[in-house]
């Protein structure tokens, strides 16, 4: 991994030297745009739309569009003389139960490694926050741009999670939030039922990326000559629920037998199967099973 940022973490009277790493990649199938009839590369020109000239890297500029089709040129010049303090630290600003932070904030996560002789005080704030079971937030500049974050502890090493602002979150405005709509009890038992019969340990070596896996197999086709094979759908698609109460049984019936356990509503239906006892007094159809013998015998 290279490094994409170098700084401190200011923990009160002691500074962390450490440097960022990105702690995730994503595995998604890139393509370029081509031409379809001979597979070359597509370019594209910087052009200006008022003189229609081809414009190089060094004449562009940043432009704030303030309306009416006015524009605000910006230079490096201004950006150079921001007051971003946090330039090169990552700043503690307090410590936090991690239930505090709504997850809906986080933005991208990084690895952080000590720096020269920063080991010691590295693996001292990590088990610290590991006894206290909370998290740092914390101030940090990256790319000419201030963002907030935490610190938590990942598998020993310490990670820094952006977030982002609170007035970067939407509000949700949906219609149906100002409807009087509530669930009936029952429905609510059941949806408890499904939850607790689907409920489990998160194990993400478990789940797959079933469309990336399809495409690199269409790619690796396509490179070997093969013939595509389009795989037979194994599960159909679910009726649409008329009745909530019994899509969740479904629902429920479904997710136990998934999990190899036995249904429970059968088992109390067993009463009604003895109350159909006189159906079995026609039993002697299976003291028929020696005329078959009998059969069997005269061939």
């Amino acid at each position: 991994m290279r490094a994409i940022w170098k700084g401190a973490v200011s923990f009160g009277l002691v500074s962390i030297a450490v440097k960022l790493y990105s702690a995730t990649e994503e595995k998604d199938i890139r393509f370029h745009q081509v031409h379809r009839t001979d597979g070359g590369r597509i370019k594209y020109q910087r052009t200006c739309s008022v003189d229609g000239e081809v414009v190089s890297y060094d004449d562009i500029a940043k432009g704030y569009d303030i309306g009416g089709g006015e524009m605000v040129i910006l230079t490096d010049e201004d950006f150079a003389d921001l007051p971003l303090t946090t330039s090169r630290a990552i700043d503690v600003l307090q410590f936090v139960p991690a239930d505090d932070i709504d997850p809906i904030l986080f933005a991208k996560t990084y690895y952080l490694e000590p720096e020269g002789q920063a080991a010691k005080p590295y693996v001292l704030l990590r088990d610290a926050l590991k006894d206290a079971d909370r998290v740092a937030i914390v101030k940090i500049a990256i790319r000419q741009r201030e963002q907030l974050a935490t610190l938590r502890v990942h598998e020993d090493v310490l990670v820094l999670n952006t977030m982002l602002w609170p007035d970067e979150v939407r509000t949700p405005e949906f219609g149906f939030l100002d409807e009087e709509i509530e669930a009936r009890p029952a429905e609510l038992a059941m949806a408890g039922s499904l939850i607790d019969s689907m409920a489990g340990s998160f194990k993400p070596e478990e789940f797959t990326d079933n469309y990336r896996a399809a495409l690199q197999e269409v790619i690796d086709a396509k490179v070997e000559g093969r013939e595509i094979v389009q795989p037979e759908e194994t599960e159909e698609a679910p009726a649409a629920a008329i009745d909530l109460m019994a899509a969740l049984k479904a629902s429920v019936e479904r997710a136990k037998k998934a999990r190899g356990e036995e249904a429970s509503p059968p088992a109390k239906k067993a009463p009604a199967a003895k109350k159909a006892a006189p159906a079995k007094k026609v039993a002697p159809a299976k003291k028929a099973a020696p005329v078959k013998k009998a059969v069997k015998k005269s061939a």
